[in-house]
């Protein structure tokens, strides 16, 4: 049941291929490492570069709310099938908010967007070398 339903903190990470989170998980581990003997202004510089970082979450429901906006637009001032463009995209976010997996996922996990608990790992340890 944990695969269908997963754990939000755990979601996006399990619909994710293998390869890409090792991708995003070296890169964080590479952005900490760079960090260890920095003054602390750099880190606390870093700190707030990551508290402005999208996450995941943020570009789905940007991607997705866009897709929306435009597709009942066009469904209003081109042709009435573009509704169904609203209804697949509203489909894919409830898809995305129960199991972790909709399409675009895979490409901005390959295009290197954390989750808030991949950007949080990275604060969390820069805040443990101040």
């Amino acid at each position: 049941m944990e695969f269908i339903f997963p754990a939000t903190s755990k979601r996006v990470k399990l619909h994710t291929n293998e390869a890409v989170n090792n991708k995003i998980k070296k890169q964080t581990l590479d952005n900490i490492s760079n960090y260890v003997y920095k003054s602390k202004e750099e880190i606390h510089n870093r700190i707030k570069e990551l508290d402005e970082e999208w996450d995941i979450e943020r570009v789905l429901e940007t991607n997705a709310a866009s897709a929306i906006v435009l597709s009942t637009a066009l469904g209003f001032t081109v042709n009435k099938k573009w509704f169904l463009a609203t209804g697949v995209v509203g489909g894919f976010l409830l898809q995305h908010a129960i199991q972790g997996w909709c399409p675009p996922v895979e490409l901005f996990r390959r295009m290197g967007i954390r989750t808030c608990s991949e950007i949080n790992y990275e604060k969390n340890a820069l805040k443990s070398l101040i």
